[in-house]
């Protein structure tokens, strides 16, 4: 007769924190601050956060797979922070404009982006945008920048979403914004 007892260890990794950016841990969050920039990231009870020195230690109780992939997202989740502290990351759009003009419109009171004359349409089409992520419109090129991934990430988004053509060929008509470089990537 054999007895099998779960052995396995937790897993524990550490992630080392730049010169110059403070993290604190608290309410389940984990917040990371320099100068006036913040960003605030929620933490899975599945792992245990803690700060030691000028580290951030990860630890599971076990090492299934569910522990696994939950560490592996925490740590990506904490390095784009880190990253993005030190350096914003930057998304880069392109109108492709075919039939009409389009003129674009950055409404700072509202935080919208007003695509005017899209497809020849009467009626303005209106993007809202993530708050903390700076903007720019040069002509017809739209650069987006922002201490936070996810936020630049999902403007950019929705810029190109707001855009899409909907009821027509998309091989004729061809209008849009579209993202042409990510950090780390160029489609060009």
């Amino acid at each position: 007769m054999h007895i099998f007892t779960n052995m396995e260890k937790g897993l524990r990794e550490e992630i080392e924190i730049p010169q110059g950016i403070n993290v604190k841990i608290e309410n389940n969050k984990i917040i990371f601050e320099k100068s006036n920039d913040k960003i605030v990231r929620k933490l899975n009870s599945i792992i245990d956060f803690s700060l030691e020195e000028n580290k951030i230690v990860l630890k599971t109780k076990k090492s299934s797979r569910t522990e696994k992939r939950v560490m592996g997202s925490m740590k990506a989740h904490i390095k784009n922070a880190l990253a993005g502290l030190n350096e914003k990351f930057k998304y880069k759009l392109q109108v492709a404009s075919v039939h009409f003009p389009i003129t674009l419109i950055h409404d700072k009171q509202t935080n919208e982006i007003i695509i005017k004359n899209f497809l020849g349409e009467k009626k303005d089409r209106r993007i809202k945008l993530v708050p903390g992520v700076n903007i720019s419109i040069n002509k017809d090129i739209i650069e987006l920048e922002s201490v936070d991934i996810e936020k630049a990430g999902q403007t950019a988004a929705n810029i190109e979403k707001g855009s899409k053509v909907r009821n027509r060929d998309r091989r004729i008509f061809q209008d849009g914004i579209f993202i042409t470089e990510k950090p780390g990537r160029s489609f060009l």
